[in-house]
């Protein structure tokens, strides 16, 4: 069950870089920094700790994202996805429409706040936004507690269009904002 999290996360941005460029079976590389690896399994493990933990991935992931290598230069982690894994998340799980519109939304050139919030709110009723005066990004948007989506879309916008950026729940609140 422990690595249900750090699995979910996998598809997910791979669902989203699906999304973003289309679908090739590729390998596909992911980078995690410690302190997300160590919300998924709710531990405080050191950089060896954790690497030592990520040597025994279960068979069942492994079986359907493939043989996935797993390196670190000092608390940054690598996943290392074969094509397997690509092709896995593109033949077995439901395309996410939200994330696939959203990109396309933010791709427009005449992008706003409100289409934005438009779009969230074709997917539910009582989305939480909050203005964010840090530099970093200017709102963001989440789904209520216990939705499915659980992350925070963080969104900036940069004069002539809108980036995001979206983060799990714990790795928003280790941020400070």
């Amino acid at each position: 069950m422990e690595y249900k999290r750090l699995e979910q996360s996998l598809i997910d941005i791979v669902k989203e870089e699906q999304a973003k460029l289309g679908y090739r079976k590729e390998d596909v590389r992911l980078y995690y920094p410690l302190s997300t690896l160590n919300h998924f399994f709710d531990t405080e493990d050191t950089v060896e700790e954790m690497a030592e933990r990520l040597t025994h991935l279960p068979e069942d992931m492994k079986a359907r994202l493939g043989e996935i290598a797993v390196t670190h230069k000092k608390d940054r982690f690598c996943f290392h996805i074969p094509e397997q894994g690509s092709e896995y998340v593109h033949e077995h799980t439901a395309e996410n429409e939200f994330i696939k519109e959203l990109i396309e939304l933010v791709r427009e050139h005449g992008c706003t706040k409100k289409k934005i919030l438009e779009l969230f709110g074709q997917y539910s009723e009582n989305t939480i936004t909050e203005e964010m005066n840090n530099g970093e990004f200017d709102f963001y948007v989440r789904f209520p507690e216990g939705s499915e989506d659980r992350y925070y879309y963080c969104f900036k916008d940069e004069g002539c269009h809108i980036i995001y950026h979206r983060f799990l729940p714990e790795d928003y609140a280790d941020f400070e904002f």
